[in-house]
Formats: C-alpha cells, sequence, structure tokens
C-alpha cells in the first residue's frame, strides 16, 4: 500500500481535492504510511512491513504475528520498550501488555508503580509528599485495544502506535510524550477471539477483499469471533471477574493505576469515530473533575480529525453508567476512562449505507490518530492528571468518613460461601474488607463472626458504593425522558443493565451502617480463602448442607468419580442440627474404603461443608432411606450450539456448569438435535435464542424433543427457549407467552379492513391507548434485578433461600400454571415489591407481578424445566447457581427412563 493511499482521506466517498496539502500536513506532524519513506523514521526500529511482510491495514494481523512484531520492537530497543505477559487465553494465546517510554521512566517503573500507589492512599501519603510525587512522576497511560476479537482496526492500530512512538524523529509530540508519561499498550484482550475472526474470514477472502455487505467475507458465521472462548464480551466481565482474559488485565491495570485509560473498539459500519464525552446517563459515583477532563481528551481528538477532514461524533449513545466496561472500572480508582469507536470494515474494505467504500487501513489509521491525541493529552495535562488522581482518593476516604453510608457490614448466613466470594472478590479489586474473628455489635444490630466489615473511609469508597449499593440512581429528567419514549414506542437510551449490586447477585444480605464500624477482624488479603474444616471419619454416612456453590463442586466431584450418592428433597433434623431440602447423604456402605480420603480432597478443593454422622436417626423429616431421598446420578448434559442459538447465553451457561460446578458439558449443533438420537443424554439444555426454536426445529424436531422427554430426559429452557416450550404445537409446557398489557380489547377496536368506521371521542389516555401496537409484546426491560418467591415444597426449591433476586433482560412474560398442569417453583414479587434494582417501566412492573420466573412440569417419565429469564447470563449471578444445579441434577435424580 502507497503513502498515498493510505492517508488519502474519505470524506463521503470523495478523495479530497487537498490531498497534497494532507500530505504536507502529516508530514509536519510527523506521521507516515505504514512504511513510513515519507519522513524521517529511525531505521534501527524495525517496520511492520520488514517482520510481517506487510503494511499495516494491508491485512488484518493474526495474534501470534502481533507478539511477533512487539518482541522485535523490545529486541531492537530495549531500553525504551518492556513486554509484561499477564497471562493467557482459554485457548492457551499469550495475554501481555506493553510499557514504551525514555529508558529513565523504564528503568524508574517500579518507583512509578510506587508512587501511584502513594497518591492513592491519602492517609499515608501527605499533601507535600503528593506534590513532590506529582512533579516527579511519569504517570502511566492505559491504552486498551481489541477486547472484541472481530472489532480488528485497534490491534493493528496497536502496532502502529508502538511503531511511531519508538521511530520517529519528526514528531514532536514523541519526546514529550516519552518523556513525561509511561506509555502502557495492551494490543489485544481478546486473542482467542481475533483469531477465530481472522480464520474465518481468510477462509472466504477471494482473488481480492469484497466490499459487498452480504459477501462470506462479511458474513460471521455463528458465534462470530467478538467474544471468547466460552463466548463472554469481556467488556462486561470487570468486575465479576469471571474470565482469565479479564482478570490478568485488570489486575495489572490496578498494579499500574494509570490517570488515563482507553478502551478502543469498532461499532457498526455505517456510522463514523466516536470519542469522549460520554453520553447521559453519568454514574453519580463518578468525580466531577473526571467528567470535566474528558472534554481535554475528546478537545485535542477533535484538533487532529478536524485537521484531516474526518467526521466524528461524541454525548451519543455510549454512556458511562455502568461500571463493568473496560472503560468504566479504572474510573472508580481515579482513572480518566474512556471509550473510542470506529466504524468497522469488517474485513479489508466495506461499503457503507450510502455506496462510500471503507477501506480497512483508514479505520486502523483513525484509533491511530486518537491513540496519539491521547498520549498528547495526558503528557500536556501530565500534573493536572495526576493531581486529580490524587483528590479524588482525598475526596474519597473524607467522603467515606462523613457520608450517609459510612460502612456496611455483609453478615455470616446460610450462603457462607457466597458472603466469602464476596469479601474476596472486592479484595481482589483493591477494596479493604475485613472478616470479623468474633460477634460483634452495629448499626443497631448483633452480628456474628466471620460477618464481613468493609469501613468507607478508604481510597475505594466510590468504587464501593456503585457495587455495594442496592440501588445506583440516574439522573431523575434522563428518566423522565425515557419514560417519554417509551411511552412513543420509540428506542430508549440505557445502553446496558441498570442494575448489578453485587449482594443482590449473589443473593445475600448487606447492611448499609451510617456510622464507622469497629470490630475486631482480621483483613481479607487478595487471593487468599478460608482453610476448610475437614471432616472426621463417619461410620454411617457425610452430610452435604445444600444451598452453597462449594456443595454443588462436591457433587460434581463426587459423581465424576462414581461415588454413591442420595439427597433428600425436603429438610430434616439430624443430631439436633437441621439441613435444608437438598442436603446430599453419602453412605460409607454404599462406597469405596476410600470414601472418607476422596471427600477429605473434594473439601480442601471445594470448601464444602461435610458432616460426619455415625448413625442415621431422624428426628423430623425423611429418612435417609424415605421415598423422599433420591439417588443421584451422573447425567450427561447435552447443551444446543450453534444457530439459532445465543452464542452468549449458550457460553455463559456451559461456563457456568462447567468451570463453577465443575462438570462437563457438551455442546450439539442445534441441526443435530432435530433428528439425531438424544438417549445417551439425560438432560438437554436451550439457551436463550434471539429467533426461536420452534422453526428450526420443525414439525418433526418438535415431536423427536417430545419423545425424547417424554421416555425420561430432562428438557431446559433459558429465557426465550421457554418460547418453543409454550408453543401449543409443541406441547411441552402449559404456560403461554403474553402480549403487552393494557392493550385495546379487540371487540373495541375498529376494524382496520372497513373503508369507514364509527367516530370516537378521544381524550389523551384514550389516544394513547388506541395507537398501541395490537399484539405487541411486553416492554423491553434493559436489565433490573427483580425480587421472586420460591416455593420450597418443590424438588426444584430445595435448598433455594426463599427469595431470589433475578437479572430481568428480555420482555417475556408467560402465564402461571394451574395446579395440575405444573408447579410455579419461582415467582415473581408483587407489583409493589418487584424491583429490586434498577429500572422497569411501570407498565412492566404490573405485568411481571406474580408471573413465574421457574416452572417444572413431569412429562411422561421426563421432567420440563422453564427459565423465563436467563439464569446464567454473564455468570454474575451466583445466587441462582443453586436452583440451576437443581434443574440439572436433581431433575436428572426425578426423571424416571427406563434403566
Amino acid at each position: 500500500m502507497t503513502s498515498a493511499m493510505f492517508f488519502a482521506v474519505s470524506k463521503r466517498g470523495a478523495v479530497r481535492a487537498a490531498l497534497l496539502i494532507f500530505s504536507l500536513v502529516f508530514a509536519r506532524a510527523g506521521l507516515a504510511d505504514t512504511n513510513w519513506p515519507a519522513d524521517d523514521y529511525d531505521p534501527a526500529i524495525p517496520t511492520i512491513e520488514g517482520v510481517l511482510g506487510y503494511s499495516t491495514g494491508e491485512r488484518i494481523t493474526w495474534s501470534h504475528d502481533v507478539r511477533r512484531y512487539f518482541d522485535a520492537l523490545a529486541m531492537a530497543a530495549p531500553k525504551r520498550v518492556r513486554i509484561i505477559d499477564y497471562g493467557r487465553s482459554w485457548e492457551g494465546r499469550e495475554l501481555f501488555y506493553v510499557v514504551i517510554s525514555s529508558p529513565d521512566n523504564i528503568a524508574a517503573a517500579d518507583a512509578t508503580r510506587e508512587g501511584m500507589h502513594a497518591l492513592r492512599d491519602p492517609r499515608g501519603t501527605s499533601s507535600t509528599e503528593a506534590e513532590r510525587l506529582i512533579s516527579e512522576l511519569a504517570p502511566p497511560a492505559w491504552l486498551a485495544y481489541g477486547v472484541h476479537g472481530n472489532e480488528i482496526s485497534s490491534t493493528d492500530a496497536a502496532m502502529m502506535t508502538a511503531y511511531h512512538l519508538l521511530a520517529s524523529r519528526e514528531d514532536p509530540r514523541v519526546p514529550e510524550i516519552l518523556n513525561s508519561t509511561t506509555v502502557i499498550l495492551n494490543p489485544m484482550q481478546n486473542p482467542d477471539g481475533r483469531d477465530r475472526f481472522i480464520h474465518r474470514f481468510e477462509s472466504a477472502l477471494g482473488l481480492e477483499p469484497s466490499s459487498d455487505r452480504i459477501s462470506a467475507e462479511h458474513n460471521e458465521p455463528w458465534p462470530s469471533g467478538r467474544t471468547n472462548h466460552y463466548l463472554f464480551d469481556l467488556n462486561r466481565d470487570w468486575f465479576i471477574r469471571s474470565q482469565p482474559e479479564t482478570r490478568g488485565h485488570a489486575d495489572a491495570v490496578f498494579e499500574w493505576l494509570p490517570v488515563a485509560f482507553v478502551d478502543l473498539h469498532e461499532m457498526g459500519s455505517d456510522s463514523t469515530y466516536y470519542f469522549a464525552p460520554e453520553a447521559v446517563p453519568y454514574n453519580p459515583h463518578l468525580a466531577a473533575d473526571q467528567r470535566a477532563s474528558l472534554e481535554l481528551f475528546g478537545r485535542t481528538n477533535a484538533k487532529w480529525f478536524d485537521e484531516f477532514g474526518l467526521d466524528y461524533f461524541t454525548r451519543e449513545v455510549y454512556d458511562a453508567f455502568y461500571p463493568g466496561y473496560g472503560a468504566s472500572w479504572p474510573a472508580y480508582f481515579g482513572s480518566v476512562a474512556m471509550t473510542y469507536e470506529q466504524a468497522s470494515a469488517r474485513g479489508l474494505i466495506v461499503r457503507q449505507y450510502d455506496g462510500v467504500e471503507l477501506p480497512y487501513a483508514d479505520t486502523v489509521r483513525n484509533h491511530f490518530l486518537t491513540s496519539l491525541g491521547t498520549l498528547e493529552t495526558v503528557a500536556s495535562n501530565r500534573e493536572k492528571l495526576l493531581r486529580d488522581f490524587y483528590n479524588y482518593q482525598r475526596t474519597a476516604v473524607s467522603e467515606g468518613s462523613r457520608g450517609e453510608v459510612q460502612a456496611y457490614v455483609v453478615p455470616a448466613q446460610n450462603d457462607q460461601n457466597a458472603v466469602d466470594r464476596l469479601g474476596a472478590l472486592l479484595a481482589s479489586q483493591g477494596v479493604e474488607v475485613g472478616r470479623a474473628s468474633e460477634s460483634f455489635k452495629a448499626c443497631g444490630a448483633d452480628f456474628d463472626a466471620n460477618s464481613l466489615v468493609i469501613n468507607l473511609d478508604q481510597p475505594a469508597k466510590r468504587f464501593l458504593r456503585t457495587l455495594m449499593d442496592r440501588e445506583t440512581p440516574m439522573d431523575p429528567q434522563f428518566v423522565v425522558e425515557q419514560e417519554r419514549l417509551n411511552a412513543k414506542n420509540l428506542p430508549d437510551e440505557m445502553y446496558d443493565i441498570t442494575a448489578w449490586s453485587l449482594p443482590l447477585l449473589l443473593n445475600i444480605e448487606s447492611v448499609s451502617c451510617k456510622e464507622r464500624v469497629a470490630a475486631t477482624v482480621d483483613m481479607i488479603a487478595p487471593g487468599a480463602v478460608p482453610t476448610p474444616d475437614l471432616p472426621a471419619k463417619a461410620s454411617v454416612s457425610y452430610l452435604v448442607p445444600w444451598g452453597e456453590r462449594s456443595a454443588i463442586q462436591l457433587l460434581s466431584h463426587a459423581l465424576r468419580d462414581g461415588l454413591a450418592v442420595k439427597s433428600s428433597d425436603k429438610p430434616f433434623v439430624h443430631g439436633g442440627e437441621t439441613y435444608p431440602g437438598g442436603t446430599l447423604i453419602i453412605d460409607v456402605a454404599d462406597n469405596s474404603e476410600n470414601l472418607h480420603e476422596h471427600l477429605v480432597d473434594y473439601v480442601k478443593a471445594t470448601r464444602a461443608r461435610v458432616v460426619a454422622v455415625n448413625d442415621s436417626w431422624v428426628t423430623e423429616g425423611p429418612s435417609f432411606g424415605s421415598r423422599k431421598v433420591v439417588r443421584m446420578n451422573a447425567p450427561r448434559i447435552a447443551l444446543a450450539w450453534d444457530e439459532p442459538t445465543s452464542s452468549y447465553s449458550a457460553g455463559n451457561f456451559r461456563f457456568v456448569v462447567e468451570r463453577q460446578f465443575g462438570y462437563p458439558v457438551t455442546a450439539i449443533r442445534f441441526e443435530e438435535l432435530r433428528k439425531e438420537d438424544l438417549s445417551r443424554y439425560q438432560v438437554l439444555v436451550l439457551p436463550d435464542t434471539y429467533d426461536g426454536y420452534a422453526d428450526a426445529l420443525g414439525e418433526s424436531g418438535k415431536a423427536h424433543l417430545r419423545d425424547w422427554v417424554e421416555r425420561g430426559g430432562v428438557l431446559i429452557s433459558l429465557a426465550r427457549a421457554t418460547r418453543l416450550l409454550a408453543d401449543p404445537e409443541a406441547d411441552l409446557l402449559a404456560s403461554r407467552r403474553e402480549y403487552r398489557l393494557e392493550l385495546l380489547p379487540e371487540e373495541e377496536t375498529p376494524d382496520g379492513e372497513e373503508a369507514r368506521v364509527p367516530g370516537t371521542a378521544l381524550d389523551k389516555e384514550a389516544f394513547e391507548t388506541a395507537t398501541e401496537s395490537r399484539e405487541a409484546a411486553p416492554d423491553g426491560i434493559g436489565g433490573a434485578q427483580l425480587l421472586a418467591n420460591v416455593d420450597g415444597d418443590h424438588w426444584l426449591g430445595a435448598g433455594v433461600a426463599p427469595q431470589l433476586h433475578v437479572l430481568a433482560r428480555t420482555s417475556d412474560v408467560y402465564t402461571p400454571l394451574r395446579l395440575n398442569e405444573g408447579t410455579n417453583v419461582v415467582t415473581f414479587a408483587d407489583a409493589d415489591d418487584i424491583l429490586a434494582s434498577g429500572h422497569l417501566w411501570e407498565r412492566n412492573k404490573n405485568q411481571l407481578a406474580y408471573k413465574p420466573f421457574a416452572m417444572a412440569r413431569k412429562l411422561g417419565k421426563g421432567q420440563v424445566i422453564a427459565f423465563t429469564q436467563d439464569p446464567t447470563v454473564r455468570a454474575y449471578q451466583e445466587g441462582l447457581n443453586v436452583i440451576v444445579a437443581n434443574a440439572i441434577f436433581r431433575g436428572a435424580a426425578h426423571a424416571r427412563p427406563l434403566r
């Protein structure tokens, strides 16, 4: 690719007549072609073409070649470049970031990290010492590329940026950037997804790239390259830390504490370029100076885009409300965090809606421009950004010591595993969390040992408020505007979920206190876990109380190792202790002589509670040999895979079962489910779907599925997969999906087929009703946490908490089952109480009240279990893990296939 080709700027399809002027501008700025022939670049620094054999934008670079190029840079400039490995992806690809700065700053990297952490804690760093650090430090500036694997341009722009910083000898910004900042580039956060995309793209590539959007080059097959191996959107994983790619990256970011963090993305092909400031709503726990600084970066980027005649937009679409993005999570530690979005070529060239062709090279160039613009802004505002960072921490500590909430106590409770999980999750993100070593009084209540104590007079105060509060409020005017748009059936402006409270996601109690809590605690160290109590040796049985993830993991170990395990459908009392429904019973007589050794190993691995008993006498509830005690089996689990499943839902469910429960899942392409023999599988899971399953299965497929269930299979549906079960033609569940509430009754609706209709008189309310869609779905739910009640009399509710918090993201509403049709095991609360956190339209509240979240029906020898919302979405809802495990393992135990 020639210099003119790369830097020719397209403005709605035409190459500007002033190309020569632009070339001079680029040369004056020190920018050049990917081959850099038109400027003074250090020949000792290897070019991309010299290492990889092509210039930037000419090809899409595979992950291993990205690493190869950065290794070449590090070898050529060892005093200015460091490569740090921070982990490996699920598929074993390297995860790394690159530090680039002056030799002095590279040598002082350890001191820079220490200085940033000193600024983060004003309790130990005086204002005088802070000013010294502010005057001396070269603050980290972090550019993160390629979190979505099919958003391809940013990774190539990372290589271009690194080359320019190391090789340019004319751009006056470069020495200022290298002397004043510590540049950190993460070239690709999701190498598995990137290589999946490139493989698909190159396999479809012909003699020359096609810009036609219906070509195979642009038509990504399921599941696309966006996600990682387990099909997670890594840009939603930052505070829950479920994936290795995110955990390693977040740990590295926290180690350096950059003053600015940018996540570079791609968006739809028909757009331009987006950079900060972000759209409303803003999270109320962001500081005012952070929001003000967004404009500094935006104006620098705008200056360069204006210079080269490039279109862009700001303050639209991409908001700063949800804290789980890469471009938001660092903000709660004082960074100025931002998203940049480039219209995607999704290949080497694409035709936009108006016929303009967008080359891949242009998309790379644009990310390169904003990368340098960001670094320029940090260098020019070094002291301001460092001072703002220090003041962010200082004001956080001050607010935490005098605010309306000054502490949280998470009481020790039945699901202690979830309590400990919360403490470890927060500690891993720089939060000071204590575990009480003895009982104490606080906030007008008594708390037991092992409760968590989190005082807010610490730098992480704002992070804690946004994750621990039951509700993070949106600006009231913004909410009013969304209600107005919704009433007119216009799209709302809520970009992601509106509720994410960690205690609700884990389904545990948390108490907010108006004063600091003084209790004797042991501080939780990141990565540390409590030492488990090992079981004594039993002569009769071992009991494993049900209701925690650790018990699910122990069951998985036991079943995979072939142990004989029973489980009680109902609570029982043994030796004066009450055991919840679902409790596992592992009899000594039914297992091998090394049973105790197995259980000791399981407890070490899972921290499950195991109680050794030397008699089987039960004083209340079912005895160990009761008909209400079922024998657990090791079910083979099949998961529908490929179109028309939602790849997110399929991957998220598989991750929860395989990595959180420790039990294998077999993915089966959907086409095979229509006709192949499923008798080897006891459980089949249908993930959420966008297009529905009924048409894809056809009549024969529905009959095939029903026959499998009747012969003893367990069919589980997630979210919109329940539409198939509730389809009268499938005849799997008697529930039916509802239309939107408050539609005009059909008999009162004028017949649209008549030439003239009777006249009507309308007031405003009648007008709004009369203009509603006749058969509209309920209003969409952007992601709210809803309260639901559990029927503990059914085996699906065994060991499940009496109330659950469900993250609702789909608008489907289903009628309850009648008593003779099955059981509504979990139903949403009444309209006044249903909303636990987030935003829910008033009409949704009324329609969802008392409607089912989880339904179960015995069908023939099998079981049908329907979840009307996805309980495993994003692996967020660990508080729902028990009911998911019940659906799988207890469902299989309650099916009665021919043996």
